[in-house]
């Protein structure tokens, strides 16, 4: 029997890659396309040191039309997972053209390609980025979406561009996932957070100093209205979300064609809970110091998982002590600190 070929968009990435695994895992054949600007290619070794498997891997960009065309043409493609596109907030903010550009006319070319060769099911990587500011801590997929910064608006964008087609295309099958805050690594320590570019997110960042690369760890604001004055947010295990989209892809070929979930822990976290189990982890003191607030920065909010668990009968199995280890085995693993 054949296997069930899945087309991976960003498939060198963080998330991606660790949704290749799970890919593996359960029967598909993953194609993963990357274009490496924020990843390494020797996360194909990773990945079959992982499931003794290599993923058959292509490294281009999905804005180019030919090489689209070429694989499209070259695989009978069952579905798509759409991970490809620029993450950092503060760097969409400072060059928002770059993001339209990769993350909005990306997709589109995508979506061409999909229609071109008659491929009508995508789960798409989208954010809790796109809910913004809101007036309760808890997000569920009822608010009314509201990004406050330019990468949120492009994930939405494309979310509506998705919604738009199946709207007219009855035979399409789509799947927004909002992310909260992915953290975390697989548990045989091959795959992590592992970004060419300097890291923003809190735990990477706290990797870095743990390991000696940067001196202090900066905290955004020390004056929220929470516990301990720190921003608390939804931190989800990577490996809950790969489990997440097989679990998605299994409900769209089902009774499910037009998804919109969360994919969060459903509880928050601050950043001096963070610190604090990484030092028990370790038996270190890490050095931090507080800082002004960045702008748009909340100070808390974390997801409503209750309808993924209903649609897909997913719930996040890892806490944040697992969240925790599991990157720090990477990280030792990887660097040997």
């Amino acid at each position: 029997m054949l296997k069930r070929v899945v087309l991976v968009t960003g498939g060198a990435g963080y998330i991606g890659s660790h949704t290749v695994v799970e890919l593996i895992k359960t029967g598909f054949h993953p194609i993963i396309i990357d274009n490496l600007s924020n990843s390494y290619k020797n996360i194909i070794d990773r990945i079959k040191k992982t499931t003794n498997l290599s993923p058959d891997f292509y490294e281009g960009d999905i804005r180019d039309t030919k090489f689209l065309k070429k694989i499209f043409q070259s695989y009978n493609i069952y579905a798509v997972m759409h991970f490809a596109g620029l993450k950092s907030v503060r760097e969409s903010s400072v060059n928002p053209m770059i993001y339209y550009d990769n993350n909005v006319y990306g997709s589109i070319s995508l979506i061409k390609a999909m229609y071109d060769s008659g491929v009508n099911k995508i789960i798409f990587s989208s954010s809790a980025t796109v809910y913004g500011k809101q007036k309760v801590s808890v997000y569920d997929e009822k608010l009314i979406p509201s990004p406050i910064n330019t990468y949120g608006k492009t994930k939405l964008i494309v979310e509506n561009i998705l919604n738009d087609i199946k709207r007219s295309e009855a035979e399409w099958s789509i799947a927004n996932l909002r992310y909260f805050n992915p953290a975390g690594a697989d548990s045989l320590g091959y795959l992590g957070e592992n970004n060419k570019k300097k890291p923003e997110n809190l735990i990477p960042f706290l990797l870095d100093v743990l390991s000696g690369k940067q001196k202090v760890l900066h905290i955004y604001g020390n004056d929220y209205d929470t516990a301990d004055g720190t921003g608390r947010r939804d931190y989800i295990h990577v490996e809950d979300i790969s489990k997440g989209h097989i679990l998605t892809l299994q409900a769209l070929d089902s009774q499910f064609d037009n998804l919109t979930l969360n994919l969060g822990i459903g509880k928050s976290f601050s950043v001096i809970e963070i610190i604090n189990t990484f030092e028990k982890l370790t038996g270190r003191i890490i050095p931090y110091e507080f800082v002004d607030r960045r702008k748009g920065d909340l100070g808390e909010y974390y997801a409503d998982p209750s309808k993924a668990n209903k649609v897909l009968g997913w719930i996040a199995k890892k806490q944040l002590r697992d969240i925790c280890s599991d990157a720090l085995a990477f990280k030792v693993k990887a660097e040997n600190f």
